[in-house]
């Protein structure tokens, strides 16, 4: 994924906290629904802010998770949950008088970034708006949710970038070996969205609710997910104390003569790395 996003390589060497396999597509059956909420009844009645999340992604699928309102699709549960969320919304900068809150949005922050594949090379320029929605239970736990929206990328990775390769091996090409087993033309261009969910450790509070990407200096300029979650909350990302333990990109480029046009990036529950941008195959 994208630079911040290490992810794929880390894949290789570690299995990213979970290990990566399969197909990416996980979006679930969706369960009985409740006739308030048009949403399955166990996102009402989810106990933990986790199992709310992932309730939530399964609902809708991971596509639309990563492009949707995320305040729009809580609040009609947060209306009936007796136990996740308070029904108080509220704006960043805007204070709350209630012991809990259910989301803060902020952004969209637009960004770009090289994008790193399995095979440990950055093999795109991706650009996109980031958005970030902040969760935070009645117990005080708290998580963030990333979204990655109206995203495009361009072989290859940009110049004067180390990792860069000019026709170097495809993002999914070391999925299943560490021989790359594909490879990808310079210039090829298509669409990608995607979201992160980063639970923060019990130790976090938040230290700002300022618009800004990087709260300390009232900038959206170089926005990335260390910027803002080490300058809204106590610092956690950029030392490692807090990840993504569960995200989901999706990479499409139709046409091109390509072998394989749809690459999904993936943690392990959310089906793992699928398909590729291969333009051709290495014997």
């Amino acid at each position: 994924m994208m630079a911040l996003r290490k992810f794929s390589i880390l894949a290789i060497a570690a299995l990213l906290l979970t290990g990566i396999s399969g197909l990416s597509h996980a979006a679930g059956t969706p369960g009985p629904t409740s006739t308030t909420t048009n949403l399955p009844t166990t996102c009402v009645t989810s106990i933990s802010l986790a199992d709310l999340i992932t309730c939530l992604i399964n609902s809708v699928g991971d596509d639309t998770f990563s492009t949707v309102d995320l305040t729009t699709l809580v609040n009609p549960v947060i209306l009936t949950a007796p136990t996740p969320l308070q029904t108080t919304t509220f704006a960043p900068m805007t204070s709350n008088s209630n012991s809990g809150t259910s989301t803060q949005h902020y952004g969209p922050y637009t960004s770009g970034s090289p994008d790193s594949g399995t095979c440990g090379n950055d093999w795109a320029t991706d650009t996109f708006d980031r958005h970030f929605t902040v969760f935070q239970n009645k117990d005080g736990s708290m998580a963030v949710v990333e979204q990655f929206k109206d995203g495009s990328f361009v072989t290859p990775a940009p110049v004067g970038d180390p990792a860069r390769m000019s026709n170097g091996p495809s993002p999914g090409a070391c999925q299943t070996s560490a021989i790359p087993q594909g490879m990808v033309n310079d210039g090829v261009t298509g669409s990608l969205h995607g979201y992160f969910v980063i639970p923060l450790p019990a130790t976090e509070y938040q230290t700002s609710m300022s618009p800004y990407c990087n709260a300390t200096t009232s900038s959206n300029a170089n926005c990335d997910t260390t910027t803002f979650i080490d300058t809204h909350f106590t610092p956690c990302y950029g030392a490692g104390f807090c990840s993504a333990t569960t995200f989901f990109d999706h990479y499409v480029a139709p046409a091109q003569s390509l072998v394989e046009n749809e690459w999904k990036n993936a943690s392990a529950d959310r089906g793992g790395n699928s398909g590729d941008i291969r333009s051709a195959n290495i014997p």
